[in-house]
């Protein structure tokens, strides 16, 4: 494995813990107002809180084409509910991982410049995403 196969993995297990940490805060304040997917395992019965509970939380790289803020990780939040959520919830509800991962990052990632936008209908963690 390359040293940038090895710092990528690091860099992606940081932002993972990061994302955990939301997704349990996510669970404590509106884990109960919709009733959970029947596929999906209860909150705090798996071990890996993308896997269980209402919500997972998680993001994926975009190269930026056609963005104003270039490239990033698109932060994804999904709900495992059958219920009909009201677009104003999810807003509020995207609103805060947003918020809680422009305050996350320094305490993750204390040695790199990074910072959370708005790109659309979406938040994106951009900056310096430098694997060395």
């Amino acid at each position: 494995m390359s040293m940038r196969g090895h710092q990528l993995r690091l860099f992606e297990k940081k932002l993972k813990a990061m994302f955990d940490r939301i997704d349990v805060e996510l669970e404590e304040n509106w884990g109960d107002a919709y009733p959970l997917h029947p596929a999906r395992a209860p909150f705090g019965t798996v071990g890996n809180p993308e896997h269980e509970g209402l919500f997972a939380v998680g993001a994926s790289f975009s190269a930026g084409y056609g963005s104003d803020h270039g490239r990033g990780y698109v932060v994804e939040t999904r709900m495992a509910t059958l219920a009909d959520v009201p677009d104003e919830v999810l807003e509020e509800i995207r609103r805060y991982v947003g918020r809680r991962c422009g305050e996350l990052l320094p305490e993750y990632f204390p040695d790199r410049d990074l910072d959370v936008v708005r790109d659309g209908s979406v938040f994106k963690i951009t900056g310096d995403l430098s694997l060395t």
